[in-house]
């Protein structure tokens, strides 16, 4: 048993307890389940009992709920698939399932699975503006060097011969930012241990997949080859003229432009449907992430367009703003790739804080935190006796629907829903009162008098998954018996609560003598649950009990500690935005230069021309955070209303603190590359101007 029940039992290995009718010995002690990091709703501690002896416990009976799961080991590999499916063609797919060790979807393995899908996702969107980036930062180091370029031109150096050159110089970076790569995945992958403890068992390690390695070297290449070409085809426009006329090239779009993006689009599409592995969730990913590019690059337009055409009577405020618009300062792709970024983190933070809200600091003072299961109907009485106080009863009839409508149900189809579904098992109940959290939205009572016993009213939650409506027929399998009835009324919850509730109530009459069991919950002192938890075991052993302060110390513990390891991968697409910004302002060097001296020959000291350089980055930052505070404040409430069906709050203070965080980071990483520039001595650069 889990060393937990030895200590409540205060037993020891060796002792004996009585488990049913039988007296057997404690052998051993459960250190750990390979499930149980990922379970937080669980129904006590394990007692783990030899097969031969489960006869002996006269536990199973009539009305009993037993789950049976068989391993069987296939010494010939090669079989397993073979196996599988024969007894798959055997097996009532309503009751029975198989898998092999390679389908098998435990708690862990359904955690992790979700996890990395999610994660996976995450990966892609940052290595989108991680490309853009790329581009951004090559375009920059071209910018720097197209003097040289147009002055080699004028001595018979030719487009071919640069592109050769740069090639060489980018597979060179390319090789050493790989290597940082390989070497930073190292580093991350001992952070991982510390990132998922607790979740991962302990007999798990983590190893270097050297296939993964080959995956992300291959991935690199594409992206910096993809997101390389546009720059190095662009040296052919570089004209010798440059030399004299420090002209800006006009970016011209033809039919290599196109092409690129045709092939930067196909291989985004090709790693989604990798990573996905269906078609239907991949395009919405797609849809959604271009849908975000779309209306950040929109947004991002009218704001500049406002920005450039406003009359500011303070001349810093004025001159920062212009700067926003020199030329090759990539303003607009800056805004675009930071506010897409800052949206995905600001919507996590904003979804994390509703959950919290809604699940677990709104916890009602009154509401249930001890929940009784599996009570039979002759011990309701006693129970109550034994608990001390009056307990309201919720009967629990198991069923499957059949058909709605004369429509039989696609239990293949509806399993495919990453939501609820209609073929799964619900719990039914009856009752002829409607409980103080509810209230009916269709019908004029929850049943109707002259509609005989055979009608149900149906929990609006439920309704909308197959559109159902008052005077519709359910068939039900209640036990292996079809029982059809009509929707008397659609009831909704009026509040969000750990207070019990049913998607289907009968009239009493109806399912009373139906094979079923009970449960109730109670609101007790924290202090007195162990000495109930104790004295319920004692009088009634088939009574399950649920701790729900402990479940859902667990639950903040297991939000916190996922938000945490979502947040570190989604901090990398803020790389991206921080390169761009680095890359703009070594782009726009000399024009920066060029604007502090003149500043200073026309009188300004180096504290104005910092304000104005602060103040550009701060209109930069402040854009691009406000921009994402609508996107994600707008996508968490669409998440929170119509996918976990709670309540939205904005969090505004945190939301304001989020953004200050923001704006100084963006702040501080425009302004230390332009410490360099803000040296420049006027004398200096003048004289260098006139020599050339």
């Amino acid at each position: 048993m889990a060393p937990t029940l030895l200590d409540r039992l205060n037993l020891e290995v060796g002792a004996q307890l009585q488990v049913g009718n039988a007296i057997l010995t404690i052998s051993d002690v459960v250190l750990a389940e390979p499930d149980q990091p990922v379970n937080f709703f669980f129904l006590g501690p394990r007692i783990f009992i030899s097969a031969d002896d489960l006869g002996r416990l006269d536990l199973l009976k009539k009305r009993s709920r037993v789950r049976y799961s068989y391993l069987i080991k296939v010494f010939d590999q090669s079989q397993i698939d073979a196996i599988a499916v024969r007894l798959r063609a055997a097996a009532d797919e309503d009751l029975e399932h198989v898998d092999t060790f390679r389908t098998a979807r435990s708690g862990v393995k359904r955690f992790f699975d979700n996890l990395l899908f999610f994660l996976g996702l995450i990966g892609i969107f940052t290595l989108l503006l991680a490309g853009v980036g790329i581009q951004s930062a090559l375009a920059a180091f071209l910018k720097e060097n197209e003097t040289t370029i147009a002055i080699m031109k004028t001595i018979g150096a030719t487009s071919r011969f640069f592109t050769r050159h740069y090639m060489v110089i980018l597979s060179i970076l390319g090789l050493g930012g790989t290597m940082l790569g390989f070497l930073g995945g190292l580093f991350l992958q001992n952070a991982l241990n510390i990132l998922f403890v607790g979740f991962v068992p302990r007999n798990v390690e983590l190893h270097i997949s050297w296939q993964s390695v080959i995956q992300g070297l291959g991935l690199g290449v594409m992206v910096v080859g993809l997101y390389s070409f546009l720059p190095l085809y662009r040296l052919k426009d570089i004209k010798p003229v440059a030399v004299f006329r420090k002209e800006t090239i006009a970016t011209q779009k033809g039919w290599p432009f196109y092409l690129i993006t045709s092939l930067l689009f196909a291989f985004f599409l090709m790693l989604v449907f990798w990573q996905v592995q269906d078609v239907k969730t991949g395009l919405y990913f797609v849809g959604g992430v271009i849908l975000l590019i779309i209306i950040t690059a929109l947004l991002a337009g009218i704001v500049l367009y406002i920005l450039k055409r406003l009359k500011l009577k303070f001349l810093i405020m004025r001159q920062a703003i212009k700067g926003l618009f020199r030329p090759k300062n990539a303003t607009k792709p800056i805004i675009i790739t930071l506010t897409a970024s800052l949206s995905v983190l600001f919507s996590i933070y904003q979804i994390e804080q509703n959950l919290d809200a809604a699940f677990i600091q709104s916890y009602p003072a009154d509401a249930p935190n001890l929940f009784f299961l599996d009570i039979q109907p002759t011990q309701t009485e006693r129970f109550s006796d034994i608990l001390g106080m009056k307990v309201q009863y919720y009967p629990i009839i198991r069923a499957r629907i059949l058909t709605i409508n004369g429509q039989t149900i696609n239990r293949q189809k509806e399993r495919q829903r990453r939501s609820d579904n209609l073929a799964r098992t619900f719990n039914l109940t009856y009752r002829n009162y409607l409980l103080e959290d509810e209230m009916i939205i269709k019908g004029n009572r929850l049943h109707n008098d002259d509609w005989g016993d055979l009608q149900v009213s149906v929990m609006d939650t439920v309704a909308k998954i197959k559109d159902m409506d008052i005077g519709d027929r359910i068939t039900f399998n209640i036990q292996g018996v079809p029982l059809q009835a009509r929707i008397s009324s659609i009831r909704t919850r009026t509040r969000e609560s750990i207070r019990p509730f049913f998607y289907f109530v009968f009239p009493e009459k109806t399912l009373q003598d139906a094979p079923q069991t009970i449960f109730t919950a109670v609101k007790v002192p924290g202090n007195r649950i162990p000495q109930i938890q104790t004295k319920i075991a004692a009088n009634f052993p088939n009574v399950s009990t649920i701790d729900v302060s402990e479940t859902l110390k667990i639950f903040t513990g297991v939000m916190k500690k996922l938000s945490l390891i979502v947040r570190f991968f989604a901090l990398f697409s803020m790389v991206a935005g921080i390169l761009i910004i680095l890359s703009s302002v070594l782009a726009t060097r000399f024009a920066r230069i060029q604007e502090a001296v003149y500043y200073k020959i026309l009188g300004a000291k180096s504290d104005f021309v910092v304000a104005v350089f602060t103040l550009e980055n701060l209109f930069l930052g402040l854009v691009s955070a406000v921009l994402a505070l609508v996107l994600s404040q707008t996508s968490s409430w669409i998440i929170c209303s119509n996918v976990f069906n709670i309540s939205y709050t904005p969090f505004l203070v945190e939301s304001f603190y989020l953004i200050a965080a923001t704006v100084s980071l963006i702040v501080v990483v425009g302004l230390l590359p332009s410490i360099s520039i803000l040296r420049q001595k006027p004398v200096i650069f003048l004289r260098n101007q006139s020599q050339e």
